[in-house]
C-alpha cells in the first residue's frame, strides 16, 4: 500500500515538473531561415593562400559598420510627407444683342396696324449674362517613424549596398508588418551602424497590418459591390 502511494506521488511530481499547462494545445514554432548571400562565402572573399586576412571579413582594427553582403545595419525610419495645393478660377461674361426691322417687303405697316403693341424697331432684343466661380483645395500628410534592422543583400559594382528586411510584430490578434528595401552608401552608415531612411535610394517602405483591427476598418465585400454598382 505504501509502495503504491509513493509511486502515485512520484508520478504527480514528475507531471508538475514538465511546466505549466497551456490553455490550448501549444506547438512551438520552428522557423527555417534561409541565410542568403554572404561575402565571406564568395570565392573572392576567401583568404589568399598563406594569409590570415580576407577582404570579406573586417580586420581586428576595423570598425563594425556594415560594408559587405551579409552584414547587419539599422535603418532609422523618419518619413514625413506634407503636400497642399489650392486652385481658384473666376469667369464672367455679359452679352447684349438688339435687332430692328424697318422694312420687310412692305409688311411693316401691316404689322403695326394689326399688332400695335409690337414695335418693329425693337423686334429682337437679347441679353445674356453668365458667371462662373470655382475654388478647390487638396492636401495630404503622413508620418512614419521607427527602427528596423536589416541585412545587406548584395553589393553593387560601385560599392553601394542593397538592403532589405522585414519586421513582424504580433500583438494579441493583430499582426503588423514593416518592410524596407533600397540602396545605401557605406559612407552614410553612422558610427552606431545606422542609416537614416532619407538616405536610402530607391527606397520602398511599407507598413501594413492585418487582424481584428484591420477587419473592422475595411469595408465588407457587399458594401464594395454596392458602391461599385452605384452610378451616383
Amino acid at each position: 500500500m505504501k509502495r503504491a502511494v509513493l509511486i502515485l506521488l512520484g508520478a504527480l511530481v514528475m507531471s508538475t515538473a514538465c511546466g505549466p499547462a497551456h490553455i490550448a494545445p501549444f506547438t512551438p514554432r520552428n522557423r527555417e531561415y534561409k541565410p542568403g548571400r554572404y561575402a565571406i562565402s564568395e570565392a573572392h572573399g576567401k583568404p589568399v593562400s598563406g594569409s590570415l586576412f580576407s577582404e570579406a571579413a573586417p580586420g581586428y582594427l576595423q570598425d563594425t559598420r556594415a560594408v559587405r553582403a551579409g552584414d547587419i545595419v539599422t535603418i532609422v525610419i523618419d518619413e514625413q510627407a506634407d503636400a497642399k495645393g489650392d486652385a481658384n478660377t473666376s469667369l464672367s461674361k455679359t452679352t447684349n444683342r438688339n435687332a430692328s426691322v424697318t422694312a420687310l417687303l412692305g409688311l411693316v405697316p401691316a404689322i403695326r396696324q394689326s399688332h400695335p403693341d409690337i414695335d418693329p424697331e425693337k423686334l429682337i432684343e437679347l441679353a445674356s449674362k453668365s458667371d462662373f466661380t470655382g475654388e478647390g483645395s487638396t492636401g495630404r500628410n503622413g508620418k512614419l517613424s521607427g527602427n528596423i534592422t536589416v541585412k545587406v543583400r548584395d553589393q553593387m559594382p560601385n560599392g553601394d549596398l542593397f538592403i532589405e528586411g522585414t519586421k513582424v510584430v504580433m500583438i494579441n490578434n493583430e499582426e503588423y508588418h514593416l518592410y524596407i528595401s533600397g540602396l545605401i552608401r557605406p559612407a552614410d552608415v553612422g558610427p552606431n551602424n545606422s542609416v537614416a531612411s532619407s538616405r536610402v535610394a530607391d527606397a520602398q517602405i511599407e507598413f501594413t497590418g492585418r487582424g481584428d483591427i484591420a477587419d473592422q476598418v475595411n469595408r465588407g465585400w457587399l458594401t464594395k459591390l454596392l458602391d461599385w454598382l452605384n452610378p451616383f
